[in-house]
């Protein structure tokens, strides 16, 4: 049998996989590295969390991510050279960590990495007539895996793309896999550069299932930290704190056609842009403080996430585990706790997994199921599994 088709066969039957899920979101924060032992699949799943560790980014890695970032236009040099790039210096952190952790690349199963999203176009966005939903990942596997010389798997969102879905989001797999209760129903937002939740009722019904975006989480605010304030966010929501929301340009935002949209639906910072904030602010000719520019935009991601969420889940014994950056954000936190008071809204860290650690461990899973689990269904989707296989040599 041929070598990698035997190690491939090894690591599927084995009783216990030790998987490394990489996550770099659209907040360009930094990358998540979450090692990960995961026995069985399927919800009988079985995960425990060895290590957690987030590498920020430079400033000159941002800035050569932002230069090709959620544009219409760029460099097909400068997206080719990126796409090696960036995987290389993924590599490069990836045995950083497991020399701290004291581990051997020989010691890892598998690497699953999500890569970094530079482009997402679902047909209700890009509304190009015969072309259908994209979604563009860069960072390739095949670096990765030859660099680490472990089996890798990457490139997660082309399949869902496939089957006829947005390519985001993806959590629900692993939400379902790893949260669901039948004690409780749960809601599982993330907040990253964009705000996605997970619903998941209480009985177990999957049809019930709904994950979705729900407008931005942490990009407007993000960038208008760094355009006003020359810092990279909003730490502890200090400045949103010190600001006053202005109505009128608030209202003005929530007129983005995306929030009337039914669920479930995706979007990225191409939609929700620094020209498409500034532009509407210019239009309103408003005299604004950024302190206010700051609260306002906070308050137009709490608003999305409510407007979802009142939607249609407000069944009783429903609970709102958030994760993702934003939980550090008080403003963030305060003000979905104050709008959703009958949810209970309390970090993920409850439930076991840390917080900043839930999206690498969600595409360790994902690659767990495409190891050894039977294909997942979930929704209007068919059984699929995710990722793309990149062999060490």
């Amino acid at each position: 049998m041929n070598s990698s088709v035997q190690l491939l066969q090894n690591i599927s039957t084995k009783p216990e996989r030790r998987i490394l899920g990489l996550m770099s979101g659209t907040s360009l924060d930094g990358l998540d590295l979450a090692l990960c032992r995961i026995s069985g699949s399927g919800l009988q799943t079985n995960l425990v969390l060895e290590f957690h560790q987030t590498i920020p980014y430079s400033a000159y890695f941002k800035e050569e991510i932002r230069s090709i970032f959620a544009k219409e236009v760029v460099s097909l040099e400068k997206l080719s050279l990126l796409n090696a790039f960036i995987a290389t210096q993924h590599a490069d952190w990836v045995l950083q960590c497991l020399a701290d952790w004291g581990l051997k690349p020989a010691e890892v199963d598998a690497i699953a990495s999500h890569g970094q999203t530079v482009y997402h176009a679902p047909i209700h966005f890009h509304q190009k007539q015969g072309y259908p939903n994209a979604t563009l990942q860069i960072g390739d596997g095949d670096h990765i895996a030859f660099k680490t010389g472990i089996l890798t798997l990457s490139d997660f969102r082309q399949k869902h793309v496939a089957a006829g879905g947005e390519g985001a989001p993806l959590a629900v797999y692993g939400d379902y896999l790893l949260f669901s209760s039948t004690e409780e129903n749960r809601i599982l937002l993330n907040l990253g550069g964009m705000a996605n939740f997970t619903f998941l009722p209480q009985d177990g019904d999957a049809s019930k299932i709904v994950c979705t975006d729900v407008g931005p989480a942490n990009t407007l605010i993000d960038a208008a930290v760094r355009a006003y304030f020359h810092q990279d966010f909003d730490r502890g929501g200090q400045i949103a704190l010190a600001g006053k929301v202005n109505q009128e340009f608030l209202n003005a935002l929530l007129k983005h056609p995306f929030f009337g949209e039914d669920l479930p639906k995706s979007t990225g910072p191409e939609m929700f842009s620094w020209e498409w904030m500034s532009g509407t602010l210019s239009n309103l000719n408003l005299a604004i403080s950024p302190e206010d520019i700051v609260s306002t935009l906070s308050q137009l991601s709490v608003e999305g996430i409510v407007g979802a969420i009142k939607q249609g889940f407000h069944p009783a014994n429903t609970k709102l585990y958030v994760s993702g950056g934003g939980t550090h954000n008080a403003y963030l936190m305060q003000q979905l706790q104050k709008a959703l008071p009958q949810l209970s809204c309390q970090s993920l860290s409850g439930l076991g997994i840390p917080a900043d650690a839930k999206e690498a461990v969600l595409f360790a899973v994902l690659a767990n199921e495409a190891l050894a689990g039977e294909g997942l269904a979930l929704g209007n989707l068919p059984s699929i599994r995710l990722g793309k296989l990149s062999f060490p040599n």
